[in-house]
């Protein structure tokens, strides 16, 4: 994502988290199901106020990539957080400076 943008530009924020994703519905050598345990919620931040949310489904590919758009107003920083089914949290986040 940039790091700079011009008051009122449209910018593409785009995440990548590295995550097996496994839905669920496959089984180990012996033949028991391996439990679900995907990243189910991912939210986003502007200044601390969300900016996007989604829920994610086990059909969703290992490693998922997230990208929406965002009307840039003002300087700040975006807070990135997604939750597994284990309850695992994973942050980042990234400033944008407005020019």
């Amino acid at each position: 994502m940039p790091t700079t943008a011009k008051k009122g530009d449209i910018i593409d924020i785009k995440t990548l988290i590295s995550h097996p994703m496994v839905s669920g519905q496959a089984k180990d050598a012996a033949g028991k199901i391996i439990p679900r345990d995907i990243i189910n919620t991912f939210t986003c931040t502007f200044n601390g106020k969300q900016v996007f949310a989604m829920k994610l489904e086990p059909a969703i590919s290992a490693n998922p990539f997230i990208s929406f758009p965002v009307k840039m107003t003002q300087d700040g920083t975006f807070d990135f957080q997604w939750v597994d089914d284990n309850g695992q949290v994973y942050k980042d986040s990234a400033k944008v400076t407005v020019t």
